[in-house]
């Protein structure tokens, strides 16, 4: 046996039982042939092979974030940013400044706004986008990803008027005379972005070229993708031309479903570079623009239960049919009434399962985000198996709506503990470009329930009964977990024999300093498949 790299001198957490710390590992081709000792891997290098001194750094599985939407974050970094923005002033403002070169008629977009980030905590209007973009559409939708602010201009273009209908699963927002505001929500936000030009597949390609250097520097080795088909295509375009270097695991969105299943596709198609995961489906809104399907209405407001976004008896209907075809099935569930319809789903369609002869392993369904879940549910998913793919970074950002939109329900929201005891599979993520896309901030979210300034305090947000997860079990849902959800759980998540050689250099050691350091621990390098895609030390 010899070694094409031998890495040595370092503190390497394998996650492989057998030999859970190293200094050393050796890697030939694309795969990790032995652990050991620094005398023991060296020994194994062949001549003018690649022997890397660590210097003593860390070095940890390659991290996959589990829920990201790559070519949305892609084209979210070309266009104006307003997660900052302190009012819808402000906000407009800055879309405005990057909009200064527009000619009159072409789109100006931007994303991230937050109106509960606002001193009146109400939503933003057309008229104030109008006063400064009177001539271009604008189309910007908020941080949730679950509501777009328009101007006159866009509504016009997309020809909603005060006789339009709602759309099934969405709400025009409307003032006290019927008209729109500006505001769209769930699925009444395709009325205007349906209009907008779509870019090709090229454009898009270009764009997720630069999203994926920026991952890398971030220690991102793999991601599951759940934007629409023309990111699959752009993907594909990557890979043929050699220039894909991030693995992906793509969502196929279920109105695809028709099309997969007619071709004969299948969970797993594909590589160990790109291939194709679950049916992604929508079943209710966000906390944001408080539109989460809620058993119980939503704090002072006693109308307001949030939005049901499918049909339940047609996404029973999709998931059974898309199991029997060989895929499973993942769905987005925020509110506890949407979790408990989703679990409902699973149940039925486990039961189907099982009178076929498979096991649980054999369709992965997941449920995205469980942002809050009634106690009643709270062990379902593991009973079920079925795999949690949570955001921890969402907790600390909507802490604060949380407490106000659920109160004491809020007890059950954002709750990993409550998954992991109850032996569910935890898939980690961001939700880029819901939140950035960097994995170390939001294993520090996980572990402390805490913002980067320390606030809440020291215990952490309703931390009471220690919903946050250790160091290992962070990390954990970032690489074996990911690789579980992805049917790769035997090559990916571990440093192991015949695992691939994806790992991630840091400068220090976030499995033992002060967890309010790991978010800002400089990743030193990026390995996939025995080749560096960044790199940022000698050695």
């Amino acid at each position: 046996m010899y070694a094409d790299t031998v890495l040595f001198n370092g503190m390497i957490h394998t996650q492989f039982d057998r030999m859970p710390k190293v200094t050393a590992l050796a890697i030939r081709d694309d795969r990790i042939v032995a652990l050991g000792s620094d005398e023991a891997m060296l020994t194994l290098l062949k001549p003018r092979g690649a022997a890397i001194n660590l210097d003593g750094k860390t070095v940890i599985p390659g991290l996959t974030d589990a829920h990201v939407h790559l070519s949305w974050y892609a084209d979210f970094l070309h266009h104006a940013d307003l997660t900052a923005a302190t009012s819808a002033q402000h906000a407009a403002q800055l879309v405005a400044d990057q909009a200064q070169d527009s000619p009159p008629g072409e789109w100006v977009r931007g994303r991230g706004w937050a109106q509960d980030d606002w001193p009146d905590r109400a939503f933003p209007t057309a008229a104030i986008l109008d006063e400064l973009l009177p001539d271009n559409p604008v189309y910007l939708p908020a941080r949730s990803g679950h509501a777009a602010w328009v101007n006159t201009p866009a509504l016009k273009a997309a020809n909603v008027m005060a006789t339009t209908e709602d759309p099934p699963g969405g709400q025009i927002m409307r003032d006290e005379a019927g008209q729109p505001t500006g505001v769209l929500l769930e699925t009444a936000m395709k009325l205007v972005s349906q209009v907008i030009p779509s870019p090709s597949p090229e454009q898009v390609a270009e764009q997720v070229k630069v999203a994926i250097q920026r991952a890398h520097r971030n220690g991102l080795t793999g991601v599951h993708d759940f934007d629409w088909d023309l990111a699959l295509r752009a993907f594909q375009l990557l890979k043929e031309r050699g220039d894909l270097s991030l693995r992906i695991v793509k969502m196929i969105n279920v109105p695809q479903l028709d099309w997969a299943v007619d071709l004969g596709l299948r969970f797993g198609f594909g590589d160990d570079l790109l291939r194709l995961g679950q049916i992604k489906t929508f079943a209710d809104g966000a906390l944001g623009p408080r539109t989460a399907w809620m058993i119980e209405p939503y704090e002072n407001e006693v109308d307001n239960f949030g939005i049901c976004t499918a049909d339940p008896e047609e996404m029973l209907h999709n998931v059974s049919r898309a199991s029997a075809a060989g895929f499973p099935s993942t769905i987005h569930a925020i509110g506890d009434r949407a979790v408990r319809e989703v679990l409902r789903i699973y149940e039925a369609v486990r039961q189907e399962e099982a009178a076929r002869g498979l096991q649980p392993s054999d369709r992965r369904h997941r449920i995205e985000h469980v942002q809050v879940i009634h106690p009643d549910d709270g062990p379902r998913l593991g009973q079920l198996g079925v795999i949690a793919s949570m955001q921890p970074i969402h907790a600390t950002s909507d802490m604060i709506m949380a407490d106000d939109y659920w109160g004491d329900r809020a007890a059950y929201a954002y709750n990993w503990r409550l998954q992991v005891d109850a032996g569910a599979t935890l898939a980690l993520g961001s939700d880029a470009p819901i939140e950035a896309i960097e994995p170390l901030p939001n294993i520090q979210a996980a572990v402390t329930r805490r913002r980067p300034d320390g606030s809440p305090g020291p215990r952490g947000w309703r931390n009471q009964n220690k919903e946050a997860l250790s160091v290992s079990e962070a990390l954990h849902g970032f690489t074996v977990g990911a690789a579980y959800a992805a049917g790769m759980e035997d090559r990916l998540g571990r440093l192991a024999p015949g695992y691939l050689a994806d790992l991630v250099v840091l400068e220090q050691d976030i499995l033992t300093i002060n967890p309010m350091e790991i978010g800002a621990t400089a990743v030193e390098g990026t390995m996939i498949g025995g080749e560096w895609v960044y790199r940022h030390f000698d050695g």
